[in-house]
């Protein structure tokens, strides 16, 4: 009980001392920012044009994501490293954080000497004024598209370019970006199913030897999985499977 008046009493001592006035005056006042944005009529063609400028800009930035996904190494190393860990089995080993954060970096890898040219063709003579807007991204496409010409299959170009009705390109340069990042896109699914398919096949016969084993033992209650994954994971250290997946990715685009 006197525990309680103690505690009641420290409380009503602390709330008259955050009610005092004096108390409050004497306290520093912060500054609360004030911050305006609105929206002006534009009054001449630069304004005009500083605003189409500026829509463009958060417009790739919106579809920065869908860019570095869809037009570059990352689906063929995302998919060949989430086939890994299928084969694995280790369920959420690695994460997908990791997962996702080691394919930007390959991605970042592989397209560097491609980035290069994009910002010595496009981005810097558009910085300097020596280009316009429309022929820096003319001159900055041309090296991601020489990268997708290199990995896309023709029978999967030439699917796209029937499907698109138009007329037969007689080179490169005549098909168009939006035929060609689709068949881009199939040909490295294609390509990291291909890869995937042998990185399954050590594993999948380490499986059938270990449920051989069990069923022969009688040990069929004891799930295969729990036996296969620890000499799945000792394969794969032996042999030093992250270098020989990594450099067999690195190759592939070679």
């Amino acid at each position: 009980m006197v525990r309680q008046q103690y505690v009641v009493s420290m409380l009503i001592a602390l709330i008259s001392v955050l009610l005092d006035p004096a108390t409050i005056l004497a306290a520093p006042l912060v500054p609360v920012p004030n911050i305006n944005i609105g929206v002006e009529a534009a009054n001449n063609p630069q304004d005009v044009a500083l605003s189409l400028q500026i829509l463009l800009t958060l417009t790739i930035l919106t579809l920065a994501p869908s860019i570095i996904i869809m037009m570059t190494s990352f689906i063929r190393i995302v998919v060949v490293l989430s086939f890994l860990r299928g084969a694995l089995a280790t369920q959420q080993m690695p994460p997908n954080q990791v997962l996702i954060g080691l394919s930007l970096f390959l991605t970042f890898f592989v397209m560097s000497p491609y980035l290069e040219q994009v910002n010595a063709q496009g981005l810097q003579p558009y910085f300097n004024g020596a280009i316009s807007q429309e022929t820096a991204i003319t001159e900055s496409l041309k090296p991601i598209r020489e990268f997708m010409f290199k990995q896309t299959r023709e029978n999967d170009l030439a699917l796209f370019v029937n499907l698109s009705d138009g007329q037969r390109p007689n080179s490169p340069e005549d098909v168009p970006t939006t035929t060609l990042i689709p068949a881009f896109i199939i040909s490295e699914l294609k390509t990291a199913f291909q890869i995937g398919f042998m990185i399954y096949i050590p594993f999948i016969i380490i499986d059938m030897v270990v449920a051989s084993t069990l069923m022969s033992m009688g040990m069929m209650m004891v799930p295969p999985v729990m036996i296969s994954l620890p000499f799945k994971l000792l394969l794969f250290i032996l042999v030093d499977g992250w270098h020989l997946i990594i450099k067999a990715l690195i190759d592939s685009f070679r």
